[in-house]
């Protein structure tokens, strides 16, 4: 598949690759644009009854396993290398996140099939990757692999009320699964869900850390009271409170950005919520992610502190509840290093760079040599019906995971 930049990929390559992409087009598609395809619902079936009916055409083998994930296998060899994402969405997202990386692994596996090679590879189609349907992320993967961080995750409640342990019952699926076994190395393409390669012009990121996520729920409480009899000077407004806190947090974020960290107060929850009524209680949802973790620290103790001062000056009570933690997670050296050749050799632009969204990849990195590629999305909308990536950027990817499998193959 090695060719010269002016011919990288064929006709028929990008025709079947569209041709996987219009197969999943329509499906959780929403009077919007976008799409919604929430884990563990029957939207989510459909995309992987196409994914099952894809592999039956093309005579590869379907497995499932003790979670619900779809794998297709052109090899039944017990060891094997793992091209996988995800095949749901966020709430009227877009049709790129976690498909073109199944798309992807579809490539490679019809490339091999094409050049009667003897490549072991299984494409897996992870559930619910996204956090939109149970406020949890990466569960099928997770599961999977034992990752510690989806222990204890039964109770986590689905948009439609019902818990995963009850979905799981209905389904015949295992909380507790067996750990996947035979992975020699994991793979996954995702586009970026940023602007750094389009930025600077380059066709490829490899991934050198997942950053880690700490998130919180800050409760602010006051006291609701009538929002004319009361005078100024004797009110505990939660809400003025959360201001000032909200604030705060965004100038600790751009303090430790030099250190790649990030920090979005993305939920505020206000109560009673009445126009005549001051409010009495806030919560507000914090998404910490950074790849150093002495700032991640950093930024949770700035935080915790500041909130504490603001709330104690207006007369307020505060508590700060952690959700979730994730370290960062480095992926491997030698294959970044490996990739990194192929895609000089392709002549294809690239560059090392951090993740600042979690992904499959972060539940396999302690159980086998694991890597990511990213591709350009355009002006780096992602979660959004705007969403786009090129078919070119998706084949991109494939065949430079198909010239690094033939590497290590050889």
């Amino acid at each position: 598949m090695a060719k010269l930049p002016t011919e990288l990929h064929r006709v028929e390559d990008i025709a079947y690759a569209e041709y996987l992409f219009d197969k999943f087009y329509g499906v959780g598609s929403t009077g919007s644009g976008g799409v919604t395809r929430l884990g563990y619902t029957e939207v989510e079936d459909e995309m992987h009854k196409v994914f099952q009916e894809i592999g039956e055409e093309d005579g590869y083998t379907y497995l499932t396993d003790e979670v619900g994930n779809s794998y297709l296998s052109n090899s039944e060899s017990e060891h094997y290398y793992l091209i996988a994402s995800h095949l749901d969405s966020v709430i009227e997202g877009g049709r790129y996140d976690g498909v073109a990386g199944v798309i992807a692994g579809l490539l490679v596996l019809h490339w091999i099939q094409e050049q009667n090679l003897t490549i072991p590879v299984r494409v897996g189609a992870f559930r619910c990757e996204e956090s939109s349907n149970f406020g949890k992320c990466t569960i099928g993967s997770g599961l999977i692999t034992n990752e510690t961080y989806k222990h204890d995750i039964g109770e986590a409640i689905s948009k439609a009320g019902k818990t995963l342990a009850e979905i799981f019952k209905e389904r015949g699926l295992s909380l507790q699964p067996k750990r996947i076994r035979g992975v020699k190395q994991y793979l996954e393409l995702h586009i970026e869900q940023g602007k750094v390669l389009e930025e600077f012009g380059d066709k490829l990121g490899i991934v050198s850390t997942i950053a880690g996520p700490k998130r919180f729920m800050l409760h602010i409480i006051g006291q609701a009271e009538h929002s004319g009899a009361t005078p100024m000077d004797m009110r505990s407004d939660a809400l003025c409170g959360a201001a000032e806190i909200i604030n705060e947090i965004e100038d600790i974020g751009r303090e430790e950005s030099i250190w790649k960290s990030v920090v979005t107060v993305g939920v505020v929850q206000n109560e009673p919520n009445a126009l005549n009524v001051i409010p009495g209680e806030v919560t507000l949802g914090v998404d910490m992610r950074g790849i150093n973790t002495d700032s991640l620290e950093r930024m949770e103790k700035r935080m915790k502190n500041a909130a504490k001062k603001i709330c104690e000056k207006r007369g307020l009570t505060f508590y700060k509840e952690k959700i979730s933690e994730i370290p960062p997670i480095d992926m491997s050296r030698e294959m970044q290093e490996s990739l990194s050749r192929v895609a000089m050799k392709l002549k294809l632009p690239h560059r090392i760079m951090m993740s600042g969204a979690g992904h499959d990849a972060m539940s396999f990195a302690h159980i086998c040599d694991t890597a990511m590629l990213f591709i350009p999305c355009d002006k780096g909308v992602s979660h959004n019906k705007r969403e786009f990536a090129t078919i070119e950027s998706i084949c991109d990817g494939a065949i430079v995971m198909f010239e690094y499998l033939k590497g290590e193959c050889q």
